[in-house]
């Protein structure tokens, strides 16, 4: 069986990857020429294409590829949610990708590209600029339109769904400082995630306008890992203030400063970000930043759905409203 792959028939047959999909898909959209040319690389070099590459124009339907790091946390499957719904009313056929930023993204958007996928929404949001860059150039080329679902990027030419992450971090962080606290912490990941670059710029802003000094913790979202970490560095050090870029973070650390003797609010004020079920299941009910991140996919599901069909757009740049949920813990 032949190893060759989408990617050495368009560049043996020096055509697009595009080019190569519509001749194997609608075949009757690509002057004679040209699809003469492909088809006889594609003989030459033996290339099987994929059961969706072999389906007939008048059978095929739409397949959106989503891209993702993480299926474990909260907000990830509130996303999706929110796109399923959206896709089910297209009809649209929903691929799942697992990408995450240690891995060869190279390799894990051209396998993308590869399923013959018409969109794709991105998950991910633990990509640098450079892997973003690649990303990008892939499925320009390949002509796939792509939606950023909750990630950010100063790409003015990404299109991308999310809130405004520096501007709600920078509000909760004040209304903390109004609420008298000096020695507030924003507790966010050791791994980096281009939303918590908002977070803290938004917590860091806020906090040097008042005279206070920033003190970002860095720590796991895995509960085994940040119980400790929380448990030894606060024996030691003063906090009467602490915002977690996750709801299950905050949560893990409240437990710690309780078990610690802390009363909540009275001596630490505790916020979270999400409004997941995590914020409403602790004890006390957590005070958190509410991201609509159902409406984030569904959102960021039909701007795809109008990118694909060509339909002009307001703005690429969705950014959705935010705000607090007060509970037990401000």
């Amino acid at each position: 069986m032949s190893n060759a792959t989408i990617y050495d028939v368009a560049g043996k047959a020096e055509v697009s990857l595009a080019t190569v999909s519509r001749v194997l898909n609608n075949p009757e959209k690509v002057n004679e020429a040209t699809r003469a040319k492909v088809l006889k690389v594609i003989k030459e070099l033996g290339y099987r294409p994929n059961a969706i590459a072999r389906g007939l124009a008048s059978h095929k339907t739409t397949t959106v590829g989503i891209v993702l790091s993480d299926v474990t946390r909260a907000s990830t499957s509130q996303l999706l949610g929110g796109i399923i719904d959206i896709a089910k009313k297209y009809s649209y056929s929903i691929k799942i990708f697992s990408m995450s930023g240690d891995t060869n993204v190279l390799d894990s958007i051209r396998d993308v590209v590869a399923e013959q996928v018409d969109g794709v929404l991105l998950l991910n949001d633990e990509l640098d600029t450079a892997q973003m860059n690649i990303v990008k150039e892939q499925t320009s080329n390949a002509n796939i339109p792509l939606v950023l679902t909750n990630v950010i990027s100063d790409d003015p030419e990404l299109a991308s769904v999310a809130i405004d992450y520096f501007d709600a971090s920078y509000q909760i962080t004040k209304e903390l400082i109004e609420k008298g606290r000096k020695d507030i912490y924003l507790l966010s990941t050791v791994r980096r995630y281009s939303v918590n670059t908002q977070k803290e710029a938004g917590y860091t802003k806020a906090m040097e306008e008042n005279g206070l000094t920033s003190k970002i913790f860095r720590t796991s979202g895995d509960i085994s890992i940040n119980t400790p970490h929380f448990e030894e560095y606060f024996e030691k050090n003063k906090v009467d203030g602490a915002i977690a870029v996750r709801d299950s973070i905050a949560v893990s650390f409240m437990n710690v400063m309780i078990n610690k003797g802390y009363k909540v609010p009275q001596d630490i004020s505790i916020c979270g970000y999400q409004n997941t079920k995590y914020a409403m299941l602790a004890r006390p009910s957590l005070t958190c930043i509410d991201t609509p991140v159902y409406d984030i996919g569904a959102v960021a599901m039909r701007l795809l759905t109008k990118l694909m069909k060509g339909e002009q757009v307001d703005s690429i740049k969705v950014v959705l409203p935010h705000k607090v949920i007060k509970r037990q813990t401000l």
